[in-house]
């Protein structure tokens, strides 16, 4: 039998929990408790579509004109969202990873990110997807293996899934003060606005209705423990929720609008991303790595009654 297009399938489980790990960019495909996805599906023939489930590394989101200037020194990638003349979501979402660690309810994926034009440095990176009582957790780790410092950023890109239908019936809930606002032709960052008072006020539960959203959302009130929390509510009484620790600054809100005609609206995108769109460029909340340095994050998602 051929390999489906995201590579070998790794599967986790622990009780009613399965997920799916894939080869291909090393994200999760599927997340299921018995039969309910948590985290929206891509099919196993399918080529991933929407970065559903994918690690963004080393920065999420858009990049201007796919330039960047660090210590002194400027660099060009490619330009992966040639329409909008951005590079976009990284570099590691259509490499092979492989399996570092693996048991029944876990697996740690892991790829190096070597040298390349635009990008001269090196990185280790591995994501730990690890089955639990409280769900989901995703541990992400990026060592600089090189001998000098190197910008960085990273997010995820899971989708929460409201189990059957489409998201508008669904309420969200996200306490962030402020929306990051983008310019309509190439989503980069233009300014910021308070939420109060605005459709993207979520810091009660909103429904999600029939509007389109794919912004940035950020000084985020959190937890005791220093996390973030994303909470869907789905009309069959059960909520998805997302959390994310205090190495994430921003959650990127999106409706998948743009997505093929069959798979709009399956499900809603809560990214946790360490920094905003363009900071390579900007500079801001972008992670200086020493050589020898490693950057921890975490996040996780469950099923809530």
């Amino acid at each position: 039998m051929p390999h489906p297009p995201s590579g070998e399938q790794f599967e986790i489980a622990l009780g009613a929990q399965r997920a799916t790990i894939v080869e291909v960019g090393g994200g999760i495909r599927e997340y299921f408790v018995g039969d309910r996805a948590v985290l929206d599906p891509y099919p196993r023939e399918a080529i991933c579509d929407g970065a559903h489930g994918a690690p963004l590394i080393p920065w999420p989101n858009r990049l201007a004109d796919g330039r960047y200037d660090f210590d002194g020194s400027g660099y060009q990638l490619a330009l992966t969202e040639p329409g909008k003349r951005n590079a976009i979501h990284g570099l590691l979402r259509w490499q092979s990873w492989r399996v570092l660690e693996r048991s029944g309810e876990r697996v740690e994926m892991g790829i190096r990110l070597a040298p390349q034009p635009g990008w001269p440095f090196a990185i280790e990176v591995s994501v730990d997807y690890a089955l639990g009582e409280n769900g989901l957790s995703v541990l992400t780790r990026a060592h600089n293996s090189g001998h000098v410092p190197c910008p960085f950023g990273c997010g995820q890109h899971p989708y929460l899934s409201p189990g059957e239908g489409l998201i508008d019936a669904c309420t969200v809930e996200l306490r962030a003060a402020t929306r990051i606002v983008t310019d309509p032709e190439r989503q980069l960052p233009v300014g910021r606005e308070p939420v109060r008072g605005t459709s993207f006020d979520f810091t009660s539960p909103r429904l999600i209705g029939d509007q389109e959203i794919d912004f940035a959302l950020t000084d985020l009130e959190r937890d005791a423990d220093g996390r973030v929390w994303v909470r869907m509510g789905c009309p069959d009484g059960r909520t998805v929720e997302l959390w994310a620790d205090d190495s994430y600054k921003v959650i990127q809100l999106y409706t998948g609008d743009k997505l093929a005609p069959a798979r709009r609206r399956r499900g809603l995108a809560a990214e946790p991303m360490t920094c905003p769109a363009n900071a390579l460029r900007t500079g801001e909340d972008l992670v200086r790595l020493e050589p020898g340095n490693t950057h921890v994050c975490r996040w996780g998602v469950r099923l809530a009654a």
